[in-house]
């Protein structure tokens, strides 16, 4: 499993292009194309690997920057970064059936009307409740591992700092069993 995640993470790195593609967002790493506010991008999430510097804000890791759609932005100059830009017309997240646990209650970074971003924090043996989350964007910022309880089935696995996925929705317990806390950034998607 670790050899994929650093696969993933090898090829993320490398890429030209999108490094996450579908019909919800396009991500560049250390690129922003949608920085020009172009029709087709949307509204653009811009998250810092690293200390970076955009429009004369200083961001750290973990922080994030919100772009309307149609607002332009200088892309940082130097640093690490991703740039979500969120399609428009996207499809809608799915919406819960009754009596589904809501989701934890994460820190909100941004709540828009069609998806919201969280900063997802666990320390190391913390298991939460059962519990909701949508279709979402998943960016992790801490290696360390999470146990998750899913329909039954256990299913560890590893995170890699700076990997992007794309979650389905899904209802689940989660535990951190690494060292170390875990520290996501998750953009989800509103029903």
């Amino acid at each position: 499993m670790q050899i994929v995640a650093l696969a993933v993470l090898f090829l993320q790195a490398i890429h030209a292009g999108p490094i996450l593609e579908n019909d919800f967002v396009r991500v560049f790493r250390d690129d922003a194309p949608c920085a020009t506010a172009s029709a087709s991008c949307g509204e653009r999430v811009l998250i810092a690997l690293g200390p970076i510097e955009v429009n004369g804000r200083k961001l750290e890791r973990g922080e994030i920057r919100m772009f309307k759609t149609g607002e332009r932005y200088s892309p940082p100059a130097s640093g690490d970064y991703l740039e979500v830009a969120i399609r428009p017309g996207h499809p809608r997240g799915i919406r819960p059936s009754a009596g589904t646990p809501p989701s934890p209650s994460n820190k909100v970074l941004y709540d828009g009307r069609d998806f919201a971003v969280f900063e997802e924090k666990m320390e190391p043996g913390e298991t939460s409740a059962l519990h909701s989350h949508n279709r979402r964007l998943a960016v992790y910022l801490n290696k360390t591992q999470v146990q998750q309880w899913t329909n039954g089935k256990s299913e560890i696995r590893d995170l890699e700092p700076n990997v992007v996925t794309f979650r389905p929705a899904v209802v689940h317990a989660s535990k951190d069993v690494g060292k170390i806390p875990i520290r996501n950034i998750l953009i989800e998607f509103k029903p």
